[in-house]
């Protein structure tokens, strides 16, 4: 073997110029220039020579033992054999589907395969699946449109969003188009306020909910949200149609009346309504609108002001926490809860934030999936909505 022409050794990793034969070739230059043959060769290896004979012929591959015993018996190193094995499997290998290095794309913006198990979109060859992600994601054409949309997936100008809670907020809106109700209206979804507030003393009420939302005009859903996301609501309209969204994440009874309020307050406010949705995440964390610009900040805290006075005006709640802190008895609890005719789990959740102690009193704290989940449009949850692209 001409190492000059084919191999260059660096320390002990060799450096392969371009060749297109199997390494049996060099291996027969080596024994015909030391006059030996395939059987001497086997002889020094202590291999059959019918192992020898399909290596040269290139029927059989080198193995690692094989690289060490050639590189002994021609004064080489073994990664000179073992380099020349690997890179002539390599240059016969299949090249790999051109798809994988677009699917590799889209999966390093957005979480494509959990949205394929989740049945937002099917699994297909990659053409299909670039036309069902631009449906998706409401873009107009998907060879143009959708190679810039994942571009500019994770900068700040996409509304703040991450491509994870993006998709959620598509999945959304996705299913809110499945969904019929009347003309919405301003007027009565104000009206129905009253209402809405004497469904927060028993829990089994949440049922009624969706039916009050909808006679006003209002699409109200359940969509899980995905891995690593702490969604908990968003505001969005389809055309004139204001949807509400949920994800139930913390499954508590004050943490839904205070987004589902939160999100309501958006829709009366029309927010949302010019594109710009904002998609509400980590609401239990203060700082979880710090960054957004000042317009969008101002919406927030409306939409917190209204959901923090609407079981009763939140000042009455600090007076008497004020009054009682640092020694609250449950007894004190459940009377201020049945004065103010909300059940006690909502007053336990806003003291636990300003006691900043989530395990007080944790035992009144009520779960609400099973009490809302059936009369409502879920997805999730084991239960995965079909729904056309």
């Amino acid at each position: 073997m001409n190492k000059g022409d084919d191999i260059v050794e660096i320390g002990v990793e060799p450096i392969f110029d371009n060749f297109a034969e199997p390494p049996g070739v060099f291996i027969r230059e080596e024994i015909e220039a030391r006059g030996w043959s395939q059987r001497d060769l086997a002889f020094i290896l202590g291999y059959t020579e019918q192992t020898i004979t399909k290596v040269i012929s290139g029927k059989s591959g080198i193995s690692a033992e094989m690289a060490k015993a050639l590189g002994e018996a021609f004064g080489t190193s073994a990664s000179v054999w073992a380099g020349l094995q690997k890179e002539w499997e390599l240059r016969e290998a299949r090249d790999p589907d051109p798809s994988i290095r677009a699917r590799a794309a889209m999966q390093g913006k957005f979480p494509i395969r959990e949205m394929i198990s989740r049945g937002w979109l099917m699994e297909a060859e990659q053409s299909v699946l670039e036309m069902q992600f631009a449906r998706f994601f409401e873009l107009e054409q998907a060879n143009d449109n959708y190679v810039a949309f994942l571009a500019a997936a994770r900068k700040t100008e996409q509304n703040h969003h991450r491509p994870e809670e993006l998709a959620w907020l598509y999945r959304v809106r996705q299913l809110a188009r499945q969904m019929e109700t009347p003309t919405y209206s301003e007027e009565k979804l104000r009206q129905s306020l009253p209402q809405l507030r004497s469904l927060m003393v028993d829990p089994e009420d949440l049922r009624l909910i969706p039916g009050v939302l909808a006679e006003c005009g209002v699409r109200f859903l359940i969509v899980e949200k995905l891995v690593n996301c702490k969604i908990d609501g968003v505001c969005t309209w389809i055309g004139d149609q204001p949807v509400i969204g949920m994800t139930l994440r913390q499954n508590r009874l004050d943490n839904f009346w205070f987004v589902l309020r939160h999100e309501i307050e958006h829709v009366l406010a029309g927010d949302g309504r010019d594109g710009r949705e904002i998609i509400d995440v980590d609401m239990e964390n203060p700082n979880s609108i710090i960054n957004l610009d000042d317009d969008l900040r101002k919406m927030e805290e409306a939409a917190d002001e209204a959901a923090k006075n609407f079981p009763f005006p939140h000042e009455k709640l600090t007076s008497f926490y004020r009054r009682k802190h640092p020694y609250i008895s449950e007894k004190d609890v459940i009377g201020f809860s049945s004065l103010n005719e909300v059940h006690p789990a909502i007053v336990i959740g806003q003291i636990q934030y300003l006691k900043k102690d989530f395990s007080w009193l944790r035992k009144w704290l009520v779960t609400t999936r099973h009490n809302i989940m059936p009369f409502s449009f879920v997805d999730g949850f084991g239960n995965n909505v079909s729904a056309p692209l």
